[in-house]
């Protein structure tokens, strides 16, 4: 099985920002043989605060991406919060992602699994890896082409995040696709007074013990300037530092 790769800022901040990631996946594509799918969010509707930037919205956001698909040819996924935007989403992307707070919502795993897009279904922070049969089957028995499964770390505690990652090899039982979220792995959520933050230099390390442990998909999200980002800056990876690391894994 080819390895996936995920990748993109973690909000849609501007079209800029979305060319100058995209035009990065397609160099990088070219070079390795990769099929990196670019990734970014149009609404990041479980931000810590509720002045936190949270992207575009759905129509806005939806444009931004299909421009992406037509300039650069990139596949495409997004994350979605509520069950009626799994039709709109499906129209425009190859992937639909279930945010790991809500895996357990059967409404939002029907939805999105009757696009007939691939659904990502992210593991929460309170579930085991074995947990993830129920979403998983919800998903199958609702029709979906193709299932995901991620891990993201679990809370053992205050503004923290541990990986088990015994939890791959546990869901590769279940789907034949596990993908390890590098980047929101290193979070520390609430830890930085209102927001989230995080200790990127552990995403590479947590990327190489996922593929000692199984895992055959990779998300990392990226930014030019990390430090500037307007959502989850302090986990995500340099741009610059990406092709390096899939060159490891490949």
């Amino acid at each position: 099985m080819k390895i996936k790769f995920i990748a993109g800022p973690c909000v849609i901040e501007s079209a800029e920002l979305l060319d100058t990631v995209a035009q990065r996946l397609v160099a990088i594509n070219e070079r390795l043989g990769a099929d990196i799918i670019f990734k970014a969010s149009f609404d990041k509707a479980n931000r810590t605060s509720i002045s936190s930037f949270r992207g575009p919205g759905l129509e806005k956001g939806l444009r931004m991406l299909a421009d992406v698909r037509a300039k650069w040819g990139l596949k495409l996924l997004t994350d979605i919060h509520e069950s009626w935007q799994a039709a709109p989403v499906g129209e425009v992307v190859d992937v639909i992602q279930i945010p790991a707070f809500l895996c357990r919502q059967t409404d939002l795993l029907v939805a999105a699994a009757k696009t007939g897009r691939t659904v990502n279904i992210k593991k929460a922070q309170f579930l085991s890896g074995a947990d993830m049969l129920y979403p998983y089957e919800k998903a199958r028995d609702a029709g979906a082409s193709e299932i995901w499964l991620t891990e993201r770390g679990n809370i053992y505690g205050y503004n923290n995040l541990v990986v088990d990652f015994r939890n791959i090899a546990d869901m590769l039982r279940i789907a034949p696709t596990v993908v390890m979220d590098c980047t929101h792995s290193v979070q520390r959520p609430g830890a930085a007074g209102g927001k989230t933050g995080g200790n990127r230099e552990f995403v590479p390390a947590m990327a190489q013990a996922a593929k000692a442990f199984g895992a055959n998909g990779f998300f990392f999200e990226v930014h030019p300037d990390p430090d500037h980002a307007k959502s989850d800056g302090p986990n995500m990876l340099q741009l610059d530092e990406l092709e390096n690391l899939i060159k490891t894994l490949l």
